[in-house]
């Protein structure tokens, strides 16, 4: 499928954990991009909080490298509400041909089944008209496979 300039994508599955055990993990950044970029989906490094930033304050700022350019991410967590269990979050500036980024997780409960959670995962990426696309192709392509990481991850804890 050829990349659209402005790019959206949704995912969601069913978690094996309450929604509580899912927040306290999903809301940290460094935790959550620990999740997803395991071993062969790696595309970060070097990742913290910056500026004062930190998993209790919002906003709060996060830099990471991506392993496949070397390029530096500047994202911020924008709004998070912990009653209903979402959070946004941004890209500060443009990087690797992604002109803008932004995203919303979810966590909610299932009402027959408490000890499982769903889980939702949104992003709109604006690409940007002189980008690599091989270079975007690739970042979404681990984009597409981080849902199910987080299922994964999540299946592993509760055996």
């Amino acid at each position: 499928m050829p990349i659209q300039r402005k790019h959206t994508m949704y995912h969601s599955t069913i978690l094996d954990a309450d929604p509580d055990t899912v927040w306290a993990t999903v809301r940290d950044a460094m935790q959550i991009l620990d999740i997803v970029s395991p071993g062969d989906l790696d595309i970060h490094r070097d990742v913290s909080w910056v500026e004062g930033g930190s998993a209790e304050t919002v906003p709060a700022r996060y830099d990471f490298r991506l392993t496949l350019n070397g390029r530096l991410v500047q994202q911020e967590i924008a709004a998070r509400d912990e009653i209903n269990k979402t959070q946004s979050y941004r890209a500060v500036a443009p990087t690797s041909g992604v002109a803008s980024y932004q995203a919303t997780i979810r966590v909610l409960p299932i009402t027959n089944d408490p000890a499982r959670s769903f889980f939702d995962w949104s992003r709109i990426l604006e690409i940007a008209e002189d980008a690599d696309l091989n270079v975007v192709e690739r970042i979404i392509d681990v984009m597409e496979k981080q849902t199910d990481a987080v299922r994964d991850h999540f299946a592993q804890n509760s055996k």
